[in-house]
């Protein structure tokens, strides 16, 4: 199997979900309140479901190009990238 290149916007983006994680536990040991906790992780369950729309989205353009140029049908491609986002 190939190695798939993540684009460098994701890749940042994932970092900053890091960033959030980390200070969610920052205020966990510090005791803060359950709301801003609650609001934190919210937060950061958006960002990481935008970073997976995202790479599917990607691998899926590509998956569709190149079996567009290799002759093939895209529908099965189409149907497991809808897979992935429904697992979500």
């Amino acid at each position: 199997m190939e190695q798939y290149q993540y684009d460098t916007k994701v890749l940042n983006r994932m970092k900053r979900v890091e960033g959030q994680i980390r200070a969610i536990i920052r205020m966990m040991e510090e005791g803060k309140e359950c709301r801003d906790v609650v609001t934190q992780l919210s937060a950061a369950r958006s960002a990481l479901d935008r970073a997976s729309t995202i790479i599917v989205a990607k691998n899926l353009e590509q998956c569709i190009i190149t079996a567009q140029q290799d002759g093939e049908d895209t529908s099965e491609t189409v149907e497991e990238a809808i897979k992935m986002l429904m697992k979500r």
